[in-house]
């Protein structure tokens, strides 16, 4: 799924304390949203590996999210939001597309990396593929409670985040051709060897000839 749905959906989590307990309302938003997006940020770094931990995360999630029901503080509320997105988000991979280029083609048997059991996890493709129309759905299903409920800052932080979806929804499929385009051709004579074997092996015609390296 795209970083949009993942960022809505971890600030949805935040919904019943909006509800129960309103005073940590803005921390549990804004960590779930933090909490949603983080697994992402090794987009470039063993994407869906180095920071996506399925069992850890939900293992971590389930006392700090009894320890904030039992004693809610700012930190103890938003540190149980911030495991329970990044949980979420990481076992919600699942369910969307592999880790190919263009994931519609559903040739990538690799969807999240499961540490605890040493194995890759395979897409179940539910959700098509980050981008895709059932993934953009997802991603206004869960904006609208979300406008229903903040206001200010957060509201906008929501509406940003399905504008930025729509956008990606768009030109999702073009990506994978620019990508190609750009880092197998005009950047890719242009950037030292050493930053090229940094790069996805995806985005080269002959990457994995030239890292050994699948990521």
């Amino acid at each position: 799924m795209m970083l949009p749905t993942h960022a809505l959906a971890g600030m949805a989590l935040a919904l019943p304390v909006a509800f129960v307990a309103p005073e940590y309302a803005s921390v549990a938003f804004a960590a779930g949203f933090v909490g949603g997006v983080f697994p992402d940020l090794d987009l470039y770094v063993g994407h869906r590996k180095t920071l996506h931990y399925p069992v850890y995360f939900a293992a971590l999630a389930l006392p700090a999210g009894a320890i904030a029901a039992l004693a809610p503080t700012a930190t103890t509320v938003g540190l149980a939001l911030f495991l329970l997105a990044a949980a979420l988000h990481s076992v919600t991979d699942v369910f969307g597309g592999g880790l190919e280029l263009r994931p519609w083609e559903a040739t990538s048997d690799r969807a999240v990396y499961d540490h605890y059991n040493g194995q890759w996890i395979a897409p179940r493709r539910w959700v098509g593929y980050d981008g895709s129309p059932s993934d953009l759905l997802l991603s206004g299903v869960l904006a609208a409670p979300l406008v229903a409920t903040v206001d200010g800052r957060l509201e906008l932080l929501v509406l940003s985040g399905l504008g930025v979806a729509v956008a990606y929804a768009t030109v999702r499929r073009v990506l994978p051709s620019i990508a190609e385009w750009l880092f197998g051709g005009v950047l890719g004579s242009l950037l030292p060897p050493s930053l090229l074997t940094r790069l996805p092996a995806r985005y080269l015609p002959d990457g994995a000839q030239r890292t050994g390296v699948d990521r």
